[in-house]
């Protein structure tokens, strides 16, 4: 037997405990409520598998996001800003279709339709997998019958067409000159609110994103044994449990333990953010500093990729670099790391050295 409850917002929640089975949903209406109910438990008493129905008004694309959204809240699931926007723009363009009305065709036309207002390839693909990802949320927690398939079918279409595509990956890294050119410059701008200079020394020492930098606080910096805690750290499955703490060293050119010393001296302050900025304001400075010294397409992120490259070039293995990094498995890693066509080259000569001069010593007489 199905029971009900009234929830604080006003909506009522049926609860199925029949046959093995346990199925909760909340409804706006108690008669939609009592309606879904009969229909799992008829399902269950004829042997088939429960699913759950979209109640009157709710067969949209937009209520399927609103639903992604509710869902990921009760459990404590945050998004991220792009993700968030980007739904919230398909909301306001597609919401109003109806599930059913998903298809491989509207799919395309859609595409194309971004297209032709300036989006490229890459930010098209991302609106097709949000797009999927809210389908299969809907039939994977809910047992709504969607279009899945169609999604597939439109994904495979695209890429035929050129319309989506996957991110290039980078390769940028700056070089010494660059570097220090930058470093120099926002040091001496007296101008200069923000220590840029401080910051780009730590990004580079550290492999942390420019958000991170501006969130670590001075409680979770570890002066005795050289670690800082990095909260809510960016992973692809973890969102707000995925805290961790790493080595703070010197190996990338830079003692990011000093650099924390030298902030905390010079702000005065014994608590709170170690660098209290907003890291859209950070990128934009390094932006900035990058068009006045005519160094071309190096953007704030390329740093991570040269502190994880530095650290190879100094005989870390893939273990230590992932504890800095907080990658999880190598083929992440490997798109950061960029070693040196100069590096390599040297590293290949030493070997060299090292196997002539094995191969002309003499082995001691047994």
């Amino acid at each position: 037997m199905a029971s009900f409850s009234k929830l604080p917002s006003g909506q009522w929640r049926v609860q199925i405990r029949r046959a093995g089975h346990t199925l909760t949903r909340s409804f706006r209406l108690k008669s939609e409520a009592d309606a879904w109910a009969r229909e799992q438990e008829g399902r269950i008493d004829k042997g088939e598998t429960p699913m759950g129905r979209m109640p009157a008004g709710r067969a949209t694309v937009a209520d399927l996001i609103e639903i992604h959204f509710a869902d990921l809240a009760e459990v404590g699931r945050a998004f991220d800003r792009s993700k968030e926007a980007t739904l919230l723009r398909l909301k306001d363009t597609i919401g109003h279709t109806n599930v059913q009305h998903v298809t491989r065709d509207m799919l395309v036309q859609f595409a194309k339709t971004r297209a032709k207002q300036g989006a490229g390839p890459v930010t098209i693909a991302i609106d097709i997998s949000f797009i999927g990802t809210v389908l299969e949320h809907a039939a994977a927690v809910h047992g709504v019958v969607v279009p899945i398939d169609q999604v597939r079918l439109a994904r495979i279409a695209l890429h035929r067409l050129g319309l989506i595509a996957k991110s290039a990956e980078r390769d940028r890294r700056p070089n010494e000159d660059e570097l220090a050119r930058i470093i120099a410059t926002a040091e001496d701008n007296p101008r200069q609110i923000i220590p840029l200079g401080r910051i780009i020394k730590f990004a580079v020492a550290t492999a942390m994103r420019q958000d991170e930098i501006c969130r670590v606080t001075l409680e979770d910096f570890n002066q005795e044994q050289s670690t800082l805690m990095i909260r809510q750290r960016k992973h692809p499955r973890q969102k707000l449990t995925n805290d961790q703490v790493i080595p703070l060293v010197s190996d990338a050119g830079f003692d990011a333990a000093e650099l924390i010393i030298a902030q905390r001296r010079q702000s005065g302050r014994t608590s709170g953010f170690i660098f209290p900025y907003d890291g859209r304001s950070v990128g934009a400075a390094f932006r900035r500093m990058c068009r006045d010294l005519a160094i071309q397409d190096l953007h704030f992120h390329d740093l991570r990729h040269e502190a994880i490259s530095r650290l190879f070039e100094a005989d870390w293995d893939i273990p230590q670099v992932a504890a800095v990094s907080g990658h999880r498995d190598w083929k992440m890693l490997q798109r950061y790391t960029h070693l040196r066509p100069s590096f390599i080259a040297s590293r290949a000569g030493t070997a060299n050295r090292l196997t002539a001069k094995t191969r002309h010593t003499r082995l001691p007489a047994s």
